[in-house]
């Protein structure tokens, strides 16, 4: 609890407060927990976030929150918790490198093709032994299209280059009331890295969540349970 005294909070979503699915649809929100974020967000008086991989679109189908800002797509989205929307603008010839994409998962059983705003990801959880051939040919897609690969659990995505959810942690606390806090960042993924390393540079810490792995987080917590506990004992 004493990690957070003055700090401003910045959560991950899957496989930080909810368990990871075989699909990003078929994740189990639960109904304790748009109560506790309220609860942490008064407690710290505003100074919590949202930042995901997901669209925004997408996270507010299972979270319904105000007063929270929401960072989304690695931080190529973002909401203030006033509602106010930092425009995002598509790389050109999206629809095209997602048309391949769906192409090349359309050939092959198990893998899922997920569109965001401004890129698409190709998860291959329910087919493993796909992986290395589906990164293989989203790098390749990647340079053909002067986008960038993200790669994460399970999950390759090609977006624009120059923004991470490190990029969005440092956006939100040039605002109030984030200004001044010390940033904490929780999150499982190596999406999250790049979050883990700018709460670093701003004198912060990163909570990893899961396993043990080389990681630039302080602190770890063991599970997804262990996140609910710990926040739970916060608020």
């Amino acid at each position: 609890m004493a990690l957070l005294d003055g700090a401003a909070l910045f959560l991950d979503f899957d496989g930080t407060l909810i368990e990871l699915a075989e699909t990003p649809d078929s994740i189990t929100v639960s109904a304790d927990l748009p109560r506790l974020l309220e609860r942490l967000r008064d407690q710290l008086h505003g100074r919590l976030a949202l930042v995901s991989g997901r669209a925004l679109s997408d996270l507010d189908r299972y979270l319904s929150i105000s007063g929270i800002p929401f960072s989304g797509s690695h931080g190529l989205e973002l909401r203030l918790g006033d509602g106010t929307l930092v425009p995002l603008h598509a790389p050109r010839g999206l629809d095209e490198v997602r048309e391949r994409v769906r192409r090349f998962a359309a050939d092959r059983g198990g893998l899922l093709v997920e569109d965001k705003p401004a890129g698409v990801a190709l998860h291959f959880r329910l087919s493993p032994d796909a992986a290395n051939s589906a990164i293989d040919f989203m790098e390749r897609l990647a340079r053909e299209s002067d986008l960038v690969v993200q790669h994460g659990n399970m999950v390759a995505e090609l977006r624009p280059a120059g923004a991470d959810k490190g990029d969005a942690v440092r956006a939100l606390m040039t605002e109030e009331p984030f200004k001044g806090a010390r940033p904490v960042f929780v999150g499982d993924d190596l999406t999250d890295e790049h979050a883990f390393a700018a709460v670093a540079d701003m004198g912060g810490a990163g909570v990893l969540v899961g396993p043990l792995r080389e990681t630039a987080a302080l602190y770890r917590l063991p599970s997804v349970a262990g996140v609910a506990e710990w926040l739970t004992e916060c608020a």
